[in-house]
């Protein structure tokens, strides 16, 4: 009897746990991921009577219920005293084509000049920076190498540690901030789209990474930065986390954002990538791909971030993804399946463009010798854990 006891003692108990354990992860997972821009009382104190640059684009928003402002509008409401906005590619707004030069202009709302960091210059010069305290950089990123946002990052850091000129980051979560892939980049071939070795998908927030570029010395300066840090709340590497402004004219949904590891490596090549449709990285297609394969088809026209889309006005065969579940890793299955059945496979990749996106010369000449997925992938595995090595000691969140 007292073993009967026991038992339905300890099943209670442990039912009773169970259910405690679910509802504080369920708790957990439903925690509200508060932005560093929300934590207004976390950096006003540090920008008070300073002359203040800002480094910004449509994301750089404080979300309140059901809405957002802008971090300019909102620093200007707490007399904050503003003297130049930078703009980064696709300009302050984010509704320039990718790789379209911007001009410095004025701001038709706020009046503050914004020097463009896609046109003349991606660098700050000294003249734009003489007459300022220190800098804020607040911009959405997406966690792929290829996205110029941390390049700009890195040149605006360069740039400050140069002229003495704090810097603080805003930090904002990483969409495809739950693994790390891809091929780590090769130095002989750094370019804005990847200015270190690090993989395809680097696991980190523009924060962490701001950190690791100031902590493994890569700024390629040599005065010391002073280097800010405003963190999230609520983040972890596995959070979901949907990002409400789209961060660029042709990353116009979750979908494409979760894609894009994968699909932007078909920037490097003919095929085109969704651009000069409303689907923009969650589908694929060329003129040249063999109809008698692919079943799925569509023509990309100019539209709104895509003046000259690849294959505009011709009938493209390839794959519709807009449905497809969001591989946990960097695919090439798709990649490769254009390749293997494209009709003139000489006309197939950009090369110098590809192997700036790719990081390496060497994923093209794997893709034309036949090379399977998985042992492609097997060749990225050292390096990986290298970098993987390097990126624990600057993470902030778990």
């Amino acid at each position: 009897m007292n073993t009967v006891l026991n038992y339905l003692k300890n099943k209670v108990l442990y039912l009773v746990l169970a259910l405690l354990m679910s509802f504080i992860g369920s708790v957990y997972a439903q925690q509200e991921i508060l932005v560093a821009a929300n934590k207004t009382q976390s950096y006003l104190p540090l920008l008070k009577e300073k002359k203040i640059g800002l480094v910004v684009n449509a994301t750089s928003v404080i979300f309140k219920d059901d809405t957002y402002i802008h971090l300019v509008d909102s620093l200007l409401a707490h007399r904050v005293n503003i003297k130049t906005i930078f703009s980064p590619e696709h300009g302050f707004r984010t509704d320039a084509d990718a790789g379209e030069k911007i001009q410095d202009e004025i701001d038709s709302k706020t009046g503050l000049p914004i020097v463009s960091l896609y046109g003349k210059n991606r660098k700050p010069t000294s003249e734009q920076l003489e007459d300022l305290d220190l800098v804020v950089f607040d911009i959405q990123d997406v966690g792929v190498r290829f996205y110029t946002y941390i390049a700009t990052l890195q040149l605006v850091m360069e740039a400050c540690a140069e002229n003495n000129i704090p810097l603080i980051v805003f930090d904002r979560p990483n969409p495809n901030g739950s693994y790390i892939d891809g091929p780590v980049l090769e130095k002989k071939h750094s370019s804005f789209l990847g200015l270190n070795e690090i993989p395809l998908v680097y696991g980190m927030t523009i924060g962490e990474y701001a950190n690791m570029l100031k902590g493994e010395k890569w700024l390629r300066v040599d005065n010391d930065l002073d280097l800010r840090i405003i963190p999230l709340e609520g983040y972890t590497h596995q959070s979901s986390y949907h990002i409400p402004i789209k961060p660029s004219p042709n990353l116009p949904n979750d979908q494409s954002i979760g894609l894009y590891p994968s699909l932007g490596l078909f920037e490097g090549t003919n095929v085109n990538a969704g651009r000069g449709t409303p689907y923009q990285f969650s589908r694929f297609g060329a003129s040249f791909l063999d109809n008698t394969y692919f079943d799925f088809s569509y023509t990309p026209h100019p539209n709104k971030g895509s003046k000259y889309p690849k294959e505009d006005g011709k009938l493209c065969y390839g794959r519709d993804l807009s449905t497809v579940e969001i591989p946990n890793k960097v695919s090439l299955k798709w990649l490769m399946e254009a390749y293997e059945n494209s009709i003139d496979k000489n006309a197939f990749f950009i090369t110098s463009g590809f192997t700036r996106h790719a990081g390496t010369e060497l994923l093209q000449q794997q893709i034309e010798k036949g090379l399977t997925e998985d042992q492609i992938r097997m060749s990225w595995q050292k390096d990986i854990n290298i970098f993987k090595s390097i990126r624990k000691k600057y993470l902030l969140y778990p």
